[in-house]
């Protein structure tokens, strides 16, 4: 089934349940507010509409859930069986848990470059940079022609604060993949974190051309208006600016990030990263209310 096809059933479905129960509500509105003095045989327009509304609410949300029900089943199938469960636990930062979920769904038949990425990062959080830097590796043989297991690859480069090689492997995935912000964002991380300025800033215009996660955008646009300042560019350094600071929620995912990598050099040098945007934003604050 086409990419598109799944969100737009899910998305065709609540909009129908809402118009479901819109009817169903107005419907029992109207009736209220009715002016006749004595019911009518049978059931009445207004009452017709209600019911009808209801029993489209209640098909539209059936449909949902099966369609909801439909692909998680074909998720398990093909990432296997432990795909879930591992991916909210590396999202909890419990990595040591979800590797053995990883490793079931390997040994099930499910090496697909997805299960390999999380795998790749669960090894490295937890030390393992030997069999991350392994598991990423096997992604790239496996999957030549998939952005993500290049993304792969430099993630593990990246936990052993080798920039240059995160960097490269993420060029790749650019080739693979042109139009994905995010990993024109991870390249100008890498870029960065390597010493290349005048790179980070022409992936991070890159990145800035399409619609980012807040996460992605706070960072890539602090470094936008800091090039934009000291090139003398001051319009686009004040509109960079006002688009960091519409993403700093996005500066939170960071944040929680850190403890999990405390004691890596990659670490540390985020960390001086996100205490610089966090300055930064406190300077745009005081200049808005100056």
């Amino acid at each position: 089934m086409r990419r598109w096809v799944q969100p737009f059933f899910l998305f065709a479905s609540l909009l129908l349940a809402f118009v479901g129960v819109a009817l169903f509500a107005g419907g029992l509105l109207a009736e209220l507010l009715s002016s006749r003095s004595q019911s009518p045989e049978g059931l009445s327009p207004a009452i017709q509409w209600a019911l009808t509304g209801l029993c489209l609410a209640i098909v539209m949300m059936t449909v949902w859930f099966v369609v909801v029900g439909w692909m998680l089943a074909r998720q398990s199938r093909a990432l296997g069986s432990g795909y879930g469960d591992a991916y909210r636990l590396i999202e909890a930062f419990r990595f040591r848990e979800a590797i053995p979920l990883l490793e079931r769904s390997i040994r099930e038949g499910k090496e697909t470059a997805e299960v390999l990425m999380l795998l790749t990062s669960a090894y490295a959080y937890t030390g393992q940079l030997g069999k991350a830097q392994a598991t990423a590796d096997r992604a790239v043989r496996l999957f030549p022609d998939d952005a993500a297991a290049y993304t792969t690859l430099a993630n593990g480069y990246r936990m052993q604060a080798m920039y240059d090689e995160a960097a490269r492997a993420l060029l790749q995935a650019t080739e693979l993949d042109p139009d994905q912000p995010v990993i024109w964002a991870e390249l100008g991380f890498a870029y960065h974190f390597a010493g290349n300025r005048e790179k980070a800033v022409e992936a991070f215009k890159r990145a800035a051309q399409q619609p980012m996660p807040a996460m992605y955008g706070v960072r890539v646009y602090y470094h936008l208006a800091q090039a934009y300042q000291t090139s003398g560019e001051a319009e686009q350094a004040a509109r960079s600016a006002a688009r960091m600071m519409s993403a700093r929620d996005g500066l939170t995912a960071w944040k929680s990030n850190l403890n999990a990598l405390e004691g890596t050099a990659y670490g540390q040098a985020l960390r001086y990263e996100i205490a610089a945007v966090e300055q930064a934003l406190v300077e745009a604050d005081a200049a808005n209310l100056g």
